[in-house]
């Protein structure tokens, strides 16, 4: 008898998921965007994005990527529209989906364990609303540009010195406080 054993085959779901699981550490990133707008309350935000890039030819693995989370969209490239984009933008739908995907699927065998778990970080800080004190964003900002150090991808359009400059312009720290918290002078 030298038959598999049929215990340990995996279904086509569980295939695909670990098939997925490759593509996607190939292909993939999770960055935090940290994004100037002057309506924000220090000037900038953070916007954490789950995406794929993959030449047209190879909608198809966009397509049962977004089946697989049942969310996204898919779009050209700004600037290549031959190269297409799958991304996740939803704090939520990260959190939820893409998060625990990873930790099964994607993280036991990553070489961006790093990346993931500052990506992983910054999403619980948002989630604890961290972000709406100039040193909780400070503290984002610094873990969003230790992420993808390495990579390959395009250099942040602003030094880190000059967005926590503009997130402190108007703050000063409050002198009976340890140092921790920063809050709006008169």
């Amino acid at each position: 008898m030298g038959g598999v054993n049929q215990q340990e085959r995996l279904s086509q779901n569980e295939q695909l998921k670990w098939f997925l699981a490759g593509f996607i550490e190939g292909e993939g990133s999770l960055t935090v965007n940290i994004k100037h707008h002057e309506t924000s309350r220090f000037g900038f935000y953070a916007d954490p994005e789950f995406f794929l890039y993959q030449h047209q030819s190879g909608k198809w693995l966009l397509e049962l990527t977004m089946n697989l989370f049942r969310s996204g969209r898919i779009f050209p490239k700004p600037g290549n529209p031959n190269v297409l984009v799958y991304s996740i933008s939803s704090r939520k739908t990260i959190a939820e989906k893409v998060v625990p995907y990873f930790e099964k699927y994607v993280y036991p065998y990553s070489c961006k364990r790093g990346t993931f778990e500052l990506f992983k970080e910054i999403l619980m800080m948002l989630e604890r609303k961290e972000h709406s004190t100039a040193q909780g964003l400070i503290s984002i900002v610094e873990k969003a540009y230790l992420m993808n150090s390495h990579s390959k991808g395009m250099p942040r359009s602003r030094t880190i010195d000059e967005v926590k400059n503009r997130i402190l312009r108007d703050y000063t720290p409050d002198p009976t406080f340890d140092g921790e918290d920063i809050v709006q002078s008169s």
